[in-house]
């Protein structure tokens, strides 16, 4: 009969098994006939890849597939089984166990699995592994959801340009020889303007314009010389004979 250490121990393995078979998916592997440097390898990869992998006695797991329901999984804990979990990623424990079954097979041969609650067969265990990873698909699903975002930048970026798009760098040169061509225009001008002032000078003063006009005004006439009454006709002295 196992002694008190043997039963504690056997209890905390069942625990941590229970509490791997409440991970996001699991995969039952038989391992047997693979190579220490194969095992090494395979170990390794599951680390990089944050995927918990140890093999495991079928004993225990079957107490531990009873405290999370998984009793179909109990016709297949036989031989030599280890498993494959994860926490937080579904996708890679399939991925890296299907790659590895093709590639040692038949040494190395998947049984089954679970998924989100249930027990999934060797099919869906395949289906899974050929789903991309999560950081793939996070990126693709962030890829999807800033597509339209994206464009509508390019777009209203491409209106801003045009709307203030600077005129071509050509336009100042051509006005530069208009300006010089305006320049003798407005100096030819200034002689012009420099002959107000001489015909202003030219121009008579009120005063010379009085006294041209005078003389061409006609003298007051002479009053001409009064009729003679008859009675100052009978008055004068007649001629002296």
């Amino acid at each position: 009969m196992p002694n008190a250490k043997v039963l504690s121990e056997k209890k905390a393995t069942v625990e941590a098994l229970t509490g791997r078979l409440g991970g996001l998916s699991g995969v039952l592997v038989d391992y047997s006939g693979i190579t220490v440097a194969e095992d090494t390898e395979l170990r390794a990869r599951m680390r990089a890849e944050n995927v918990d992998y140890a093999v495991v006695k079928n004993t225990l797991l079957r107490f531990a597939v009873k405290n999370v329901g998984f009793e179909a999984l109990e016709p297949i804990l036989n031989g030599t089984t280890s498993m494959a979990t994860s926490m937080t990623d579904a996708v890679s424990p399939a991925k890296i166990i299907k790659e590895y079954s093709a590639k040692l097979a038949p040494r190395f041969v998947i049984k089954g699995g679970f998924y989100d609650g249930k027990v999934i067969s060797v099919a869906e265990v395949e289906s899974l592994a050929s789903i991309p990873a999560l950081p793939v698909l996070q990126a693709r699903v962030l890829g999807t959801m800033l597509a339209p975002i994206t464009s509508l930048a390019v777009v209203l970026k491409a209106i801003a340009e045009k709307q203030g798009a600077p005129e071509p760098e050509q336009a100042p040169v051509e006005a530069a020889p208009a300006e010089a061509a305006e320049a003798p225009a407005e100096t030819a001008e200034s002689p012009a303007e420099s002959e107000a002032p001489a015909e202003t000078a030219a121009e008579e003063t009120p005063a010379e314009a009085a006294t041209e006009e005078a003389p061409a005004e006609e003298s007051p006439a002479e009053p001409e010389p009064a009729e003679e009454t008859p009675a100052e006709a009978d008055a004068a002295p007649e001629p002296a004979e």
